[in-house]
């Protein structure tokens, strides 16, 4: 079973991905870590962290479908998680593989603005966390575009009916509710 966590930056993907590693004893892998070996090794590709996430998933998506694929027919247990999936681009892949895929989307749509600003720097992983040493001017723009984004992925998500969950409220609940669902 391939579990697929997507959604925007700051929803809580990671949080999802590791407590299923953890509670399945499975591995996981961040499609981050894909985006920055395209950006620092193969820049020639066009795949790089300052993208918007809806270009970096169109962009990586054929061949994260390879990957996809190639892991459904090894029969894989992993959980994978990032930006790099969008609900338009995955919904073919669960039509032709709907008992071997999880998928959840994460985001937040009505979130407080300093609340997020706070959890943001309250939680960041130190120096790790590449908003660590940004000004606050630069994080609010981010999570404003993560708004935007959240609006987007929640409507194709609605579209494609696939599975969104906000965590604009009740963060820690809404992670909870995720794992859930994944693990259901």
């Amino acid at each position: 079973m391939l579990f697929l966590v997507s959604g925007t930056s700051r929803a809580g993907k990671t949080i999802i991905a590791k407590k299923i590693a953890a509670q399945k004893g499975i591995s996981y892998f961040s499609t981050d870590w894909l985006v920055m070996g395209f950006t620092n090794g193969i820049p020639e590709y066009g795949i790089h962290h300052l993208l918007f996430p809806d270009e970096i998933a169109e962009r990586s998506w054929s061949f994260l479908k390879a990957m996809f694929e190639s892991m459904i027919w090894s029969d894989v247990d992993y959980i994978i998680e990032g930006e790099a999936m969008l609900p338009e681009l995955i919904i073919e892949l669960l039509k032709k593989h709907p008992d071997k895929l999880k998928i959840c989307f994460v985001g937040y749509t009505d979130v407080d603005l300093d609340e997020k600003m706070k959890n943001v720097k309250d939680y960041s992983d130190g120096e790790t966390d590449w908003l660590h040493d940004k000004p606050d001017a630069y994080i609010l723009d981010h999570i404003k575009n993560m708004i935007a984004h959240s609006k987007k992925i929640k409507k194709s998500c609605k579209k494609h009916t696939l599975k969104y969950f906000d965590t604009s409220k009740n963060f820690t609940d809404t992670i909870e509710d995720a794992v859930a669902y994944l693990l259901a």
